[in-house]
């Protein structure tokens, strides 16, 4: 299975029927996608929509109906439009349940780095740092490691802060891992891998679920 494919549908699973969701840009949108038979929730985007649908077909596609990524999007039935300020006030009032971001790194604690890289050029953190405060729970979905197989989940984060203590649980394409009081918890780890190969890319200390399942 395609390594993007297999986390989007692993973090499909966490959806809960009549959740408010918001999914973060880039990997985090194909979500929407993927949501499970039976589970009726509403997207949110931070841009001022609320009832963000699959994306669109071609012939669906209008330039005007975008997500905060600026990628084109639908609207379902009922869907509603309200100014940015009104939007990050929902955010920002605990009024959504499961906010899915991708992560550049994440540490033992629970704490999040994935707004920005030293030395290179960003436009700003986005509203990731209003969603880890304000949401009710947060999945992040990455690859496990960087492209040159260094590790992305740290016992500490090097790269500058989006949030402290505010990771739940973490999505990769090798393994799913909770974020607890004791620590971080490996939970399921992909049909394809090893714990061995799982510990090899983990730099971060973590305990074994029993039984470990697989995804």
């Amino acid at each position: 299975m395609d390594t993007r494919l297999r986390i989007i549908r692993r973090v499909a699973a966490e959806l809960r029927d009549g959740d408010y969701v918001n999914l973060g840009i880039g990997l985090p949108t194909l979500v929407a996608d993927h949501i499970p038979p039976g589970i009726d929730i509403v997207l949110h985007s931070e841009n001022g929509l609320l009832g963000v649908g699959p994306s669109p077909t071609e012939a669906e596609v209008d330039p005007d109906l975008i997500n905060a990524g600026k990628e084109t999007v639908t609207a379902v039935a009922g869907a509603s439009y309200f100014s940015g300020a009104d939007s990050f006030a929902m955010v920002r009032g605990g009024h959504i349940d499961l906010t899915v971001l991708g992560a550049l790194e994440v540490d033992q604690a629970g704490n999040l780095a994935n707004w920005m890289v030293p030395g290179k050029m960003v436009k700003g953190m986005g509203g990731a740092m209003d969603l880890v405060a304000g949401a009710r729970r947060v999945v992040i979905a990455m690859e496990h490691s960087t492209r040159d197989g260094q590790p992305r989940i740290v016992p500490r984060c090097t790269l500058p802060f989006t949030g402290l203590r505010v990771v739940n649980r973490i999505v990769t394409d090798l393994a799913v891992i909770d974020v607890t009081r004791d620590g971080l918890v490996l939970r399921e780890i992909a049909q394809h891998t090893t714990l061995e190969a799982v510990r090899a890319l983990t730099s971060a200390a973590f305990v074994v679920d029993a039984p470990l399942k697989r995804f």
